[in-house]
């Protein structure tokens, strides 16, 4: 009897670790990606992003991503301009968090967050679509409010 509850746990445990990575594997890879063009200062810096359309992608974001490319992020698109409101919370990674209006144009940016924080980062204007990049990366490229933002993705 003992070995057969042996032989369950071991089947249910390798179901489990299974779906896991299914499950882990599969809410990545049903992001669209798209490129997003900085214009700032005559310069224009390009990344590749994830877009995040629906609700249930927005709040997933980039909780629990270890690691990201210098040239990656994630870019959070809304059904209408508002003011958004960002947290850290269950994300390891320290970001720059930019905030686009509906016109393309970058209304603010949260230079380096602070990982796992729950403080609330306001857009302070009505932002359409978000951008996520690593920390630093806006200073690093002299990116700023009023610098034009573009994507097919937009």
């Amino acid at each position: 009897m003992q070995l057969l509850f042996r032989r369950i746990g071991a089947i249910v445990a390798v179901v489990l670790v299974i779906a896991t990575a299914f499950f882990t594997l599969g809410r990545s890879s049903d992001l669209d990606r798209a490129e997003v063009q900085i214009l700032s200062g005559g310069d224009t810096h390009t990344f590749q992003v994830e877009v995040a359309r629906t609700a249930p992608q927005r709040a997933q974001g980039l909780m629990e991503r270890e690691q990201m490319d210098a040239d990656a992020g994630m870019l959070f698109v809304f059904e209408g301009a508002g003011e958004r409101y960002f947290w850290m919370k269950d994300t390891p990674l320290s970001l720059d968090i930019i905030f686009i209006s509906e016109s393309g144009e970058i209304i603010h940016i949260a230079n380096d967050t602070t990982p796992r924080s729950e403080k609330i980062i306001p857009s302070r204007g009505d932002a359409l679509y978000v951008l996520e990049v690593l920390a630093g990366t806006a200073k690093r490229l002299g990116i700023r409010a009023g610098d034009q933002v573009a994507s097919a993705a937009m």
